[in-house]
């Protein structure tokens, strides 16, 4: 039977399916394709580069102490930051407003100037603060010790780093500790936990969900925020590429260098934070619903045989 004689009976036409045509997808694909070939085009064949210099000192012993030293600094800047943003969270929750106000205050100060500032006034500390003492406040002083010798310029970059970030995690641990639900509070109370259990067992854990994802993004940070420790200056990557282009005065295959070192740490720190942030939000989202709907399945198939 053909389709008039369908059209003639009253059955309605079979529909004939025309795919959608998307000519701006397509055209931005060729946009994008002719890009990345003139980039590619660019590393491979601009002279300004000089592939080989840089192949000459990414290896080097400055460049691996420097990376090192690098290293280093992200991991004490961060572990000591993390540390310190407890505390200062939990001080800015705190019931007592003196505590509440000194924690407001290192967060208003730090905050609100600039880290390589921070930095300037670190590598400077023995002018600003000539001497560094043990005894009685405003009292006398029982052993002194010359700031400059006690704080060397590895210290200083580190702890310039370390109370700059804790001012940043201290908001992101407190937002992360609001987002659980007071009533679990409450009821580690009523079973008589102290608030320091409470925040221990129940909050805390609870809130890592929270709390990872932009500590993960702050660690990535530090690690290119390390670069403004020339300031003091201290031995990390891009002061020491900066070094040896004062030499060589190859400037650019010298900073490439450098970002392909940061790019390359960077990578392996966004593959942990992935890890990570995968194993604090399991049981949330689409999983979690499906678990606790396989949950309430078992309730009821439990109550039906009871």
């Amino acid at each position: 039977m053909t389709v008039d004689q369908d059209v003639q009976k009253g059955r309605p036409e079979a529909i004939r399916a025309v795919p959608v045509r998307h000519p701006g997808r397509w055209a931005g694909a060729a946009v994008v394709l002719v890009l990345a070939a003139m980039f590619v085009h660019f590393l491979l064949y601009n002279p300004a580069f000089n592939w080989s210099e840089q192949w000459k000192y990414i290896f080097s012993d400055a460049v691996l102490r420097a990376v090192r030293n690098t290293i280093w600094l992200t991991v004490v800047a961060m572990v000591g930051g993390v540390a310190l943003g407890v505390v200062l969270a939990l001080m800015r929750m705190s019931p007592n407003p003196l505590m509440r106000g000194a924690a407001f205050l290192y967060l208003w100060f730090f905050r609100g100037t600039p880290l390589y500032t921070q930095l300037l006034i670190w590598g400077a500390i023995g002018a600003l603060i000539p001497t560094v003492g043990i005894g009685i406040p405003f009292g006398p002083e029982f052993q002194t010790w010359q700031t400059q010798k006690l704080i060397n310029v590895a210290l200083a970059a580190a702890l310039g780093l370390l109370l700059n970030e804790a001012a940043y995690m201290a908001e992101i641990v407190r937002a992360g500790i609001l987002s659980v639900d007071p009533g679990q509070q409450e009821a580690a109370s009523a079973l008589g936990m102290s608030r320091m259990q409470t925040m221990r067992r129940i909050v805390l854990p609870q809130a890592m969900r929270v709390i990872v994802p932009p500590t993960g993004n702050e660690t990535i940070s530090m690690l290119k925020n390390t670069s403004l420790v020339a300031a003091v200056p201290y031995a990390e990557l891009t002061w020491t590429a900066q070094t040896i282009y004062a030499n060589t005065y190859q400037i650019i295959p010298m900073l490439i260098m450098a970002c392909l070192w940061y790019l390359f740490l960077s990578s392996l720190l966004m593959i942990g934070q992935y890890y990570l942030e995968r194993h604090f939000s399991r049981g949330v989202g689409t999983n979690g619903g499906g678990n606790r709907g396989r949950g309430r399945l078992r309730a009821l198939r439990g109550g039906g045989r009871r």
